[in-house]
């Protein structure tokens, strides 16, 4: 299953209700599964196989995309904090980089569904 972390493709400076300049913005979002705190950005690259969010991280937090269904109407991406499995002093910020994943065939029409999780590695 593709997955991807920030590109380089995509300018680090993205605030969270910003695209690229090269950037198509997506409209056709399904965020009912998203913490309301989290962004909600979201736009397709190049030949629309690039879809590009905004994450979310923290403190010692990375943040990650992965694409977990991809179907004739829906692609659905999951946005992961991984926090470190050992304590450790971490900074009190909240950081919002931008991530991309490589879906299959072009987005088209389809629904972006977007979910959110935080693992421990």
């Amino acid at each position: 299953m593709p997955t991807a972390t920030s590109s380089s493709e995509v300018p680090p400076g993205i605030a969270p209700g910003e695209i690229p300049p090269d950037g198509k913005p997506v409209t056709k979002l399904d965020t009912n599964a998203l913490p309301s705190e989290y962004p909600r950005t979201v736009w397709t690259q190049g030949d629309g196989k690039t879809v590009g969010v905004i994450g979310q991280e923290g403190g010692c937090g990375k943040a990650s995309a992965s694409v977990l269904e991809q179907s004739a109407s829906v692609v659905k991406i999951e946005l992961v904090e991984t926090l470190p499995l050992t304590k450790q002093a971490c900074t009190m910020d909240i950081r919002f980089p931008p991530l991309t994943v490589q879906l299959a065939e072009p987005l088209g029409e389809r629904t972006v569904a977007l979910t959110s999780r935080q693992e421990q590695k």
